[in-house]
Order: C-alpha cells, then sequence, then structure tokens
C-alpha cells in the first residue's frame, strides 16, 4: 500500500468518478485506475462498485477511506510543519466551526488572527458539531470549535472550554416585546417559532427545554439554517431561540427566567497529532482573544479561558 494509491483511493472516494479523480490529483485516467486495482489487490478486496459510470464504495472502500484520509492529513501536517520550522509566514489551517459561531464570534477572531499572520491561509468550514468531530478525528480538519453537548467520546480528540453563551428568545424590534423583563420557558407554549432543521443543536436545546416543561413548541416553520432563520424571525414569522453571539443590534433580545438557557462552546484538537505551527498559532491567538479582553462578548457570554474544564 503505498501513499499515492491512497490519495487516489480517496480522490476518487470523494469525486465518485475516475475521470474527475484523475484531473484532481493531476494524473492520466489510465494510471490512476491502475493504481486503484493494484490497492485493491494489495489490501484484497474490491474497494469500489463500478456500474454503468457509477462508482459507489464497497464495505471495504467506506472501512478505508476514514484511515487513508487520517493517513493523508497525518502526512500533510508533517510536511507543513517542515515547511513551517523557520518562521509563521506561511501555513495553513482548516477550521471547523457551527454556522451559530460562523455567524456571531468566529469572524472577529479570525479577523484578528489575520492581523497578526496574514501569510498564514485560513480554511474555514461550517457544519454541525457531530459532523466537525467527525471530520476532526479522521484529519479533514485541524481545529473545530463545538458545542459541549455534542462532544463525542473519541480517544483521538481533546478540548478545552472556550466560552459559555446565553441563549434568547429574538423578535423582530417593530414588534411588541413577548413579555416585560425575562421570559419562563413556559411562555412559548403558545408561541409559534421559527425553527432549525432537524440536527441543529439549537433545535435540540430549545425542544428538549420546552418538554422539560411540559409541552411540545409549536414551529410557525421549520428547516431552516442560521441566515434563514435569523430572516424569518425578521420578517415576522416567529420567535427564535439563539445564542447572544449572534443577535446584533437587528432583534429584539428576551432573556429566559433563570436559570435560564445556555450552551458552552469548546475549542477540540487531535490530540495524537504534531500540530503544524500554524495551528498552534490559532489555538493561541483564539485562547488569547477570549483571555485578555479583546473580544467584545455581548451580554449573557463569558469567557471560560483559563477555567478548568
Amino acid at each position: 500500500m503505498q501513499f499515492q494509491q491512497l490519495a487516489y483511493f480517496a480522490a476518487v472516494a470523494e469525486t465518485r468518478h475516475f475521470t474527475r479523480a484523475a484531473e484532481r490529483v493531476r494524473v492520466a485516467q489510465p494510471s490512476l485506475s491502475q493504481q486503484i486495482r493494484a490497492l485493491e489487490r494489495d489490501v484484497g478486496a474490491v474497494l469500489f462498485h463500478r456500474i454503468r459510470g457509477n462508482v459507489t464504495l464497497t464495505e471495504a472502500g467506506e472501512t478505508l477511506l476514514p484511515i487513508a484520509r487520517r493517513i493523508l492529513a497525518e502526512t500533510e501536517a508533517a510536511y507543513r510543519s517542515i515547511r513551517e520550522l523557520d518562521e509563521l509566514g506561511r501555513g495553513r489551517v482548516r477550521l471547523g466551526a457551527t454556522p451559530s459561531l460562523c455567524t456571531g464570534l468566529v469572524p472577529a477572531m479570525l479577523a484578528a488572527f489575520r492581523r497578526e499572520y496574514p501569510g498564514i491561509e485560513l480554511v474555514l468550514h461550517e457544519s454541525g458539531s457531530r459532523d466537525l468531530q467527525t471530520e476532526l478525528s479522521e484529519g479533514a480538519l485541524d481545529l473545530a470549535m463545538i458545542v459541549d453537548s455534542r462532544v463525542q467520546d473519541d480517544a483521538r480528540l481533546e478540548s478545552r472550554p472556550l466560552f459559555v453563551e446565553e441563549l434568547v428568545a429574538i423578535s423582530p424590534k417593530s414588534a411588541p416585546a413577548p413579555v416585560r423583563g425575562r421570559m419562563p420557558i413556559r411562555a412559548l407554549r403558545e408561541r409559534p417559532l421559527v425553527m432549525f432543521r432537524r440536527g441543529y443543536d439549537l433545535r435540540e436545546a430549545t425542544v428538549n427545554a420546552c418538554r422539560a416543561e411540559g409541552f411540545d413548541p409549536l414551529f410557525a416553520i421549520e428547516g431552516g439554517e442560521m441566515d434563514a432563520v435569523l430572516e424569518l424571525v425578521q420578517a415576522g414569522l416567529g420567535l427564535a431561540v439563539v445564542p447572544s453571539t449572534v443577535v446584533g443590534n437587528r432583534f429584539r433580545r428576551t432573556q429566559f427566567t433563570e436559570p435560564g438557557l445556555s450552551r458552552i462552546v469548546r475549542l477540540a484538537y487531535r490530540r495524537d497529532v504534531e500540530q503544524p505551527r500554524a495551528v498552534r498559532a490559532l489555538q493561541e491567538a483564539i485562547l488569547r482573544f477570549l483571555g485578555d479582553g479583546t473580544a467584545k462578548l455581548p451580554p449573557g457570554t463569558r469567557s471560560l479561558v483559563g477555567v478548568q474544564a
């Protein structure tokens, strides 16, 4: 089994097409096919179903893919570490974050990092916490900012708390406040909600809080991502429960009665891989941003940098 063969295999698995995979890795398609067949002989199993141009992974291929991705990612990390020994004027960091974080604090964090290290390439991947952990574990990401409730047991991963953020109900500024002062969760019983798609951390947090009060919430509309939910609330379709970090000045913010709703955001990384200097630099910059007062955190959001997990 050769490194080049694993790279070709991963390219075919991701494109589901031999010709497009060959174009991606810049090799002639017959040579790529020959190397894939050689890899199949080495592992003793067929890796792809090839039916009328429809390429899909076999069970053996599904088993090999995360292993191949880890090997490729660790090899790339080794090359990057060597290239970055002398300076931090170059490099590449792949950061994963949830959609609400990308709408909230992440842009300011990355802007501060970019000012300090303009030569480092940043790649931001937006997805749910569970998917981000999988991609981090497989080596497709260097760091991931995830929600605490979604931290799954994985011997390859480690995480540390960054901040706790309050969840609040938002409504258009042009509409009357839902209640005076703080709002109890039970006040959501008769209020239609703009609800995120299934699998969204905020959807589960809202639904679970309502069910703890003995009712299922009423949805005015559901299935949106963060940007869509904010626009739907602005259009007057209903309330939404979101982190305080995404609210800004566009919406009326209503806090929940104590103990309220909140969530912890953590920074996750691989414990079994030596991080390149550029990755370490971003990790340190994020901690500095939250720990030295640089971040202008909204009410209800509190840094946990320096606090024991």
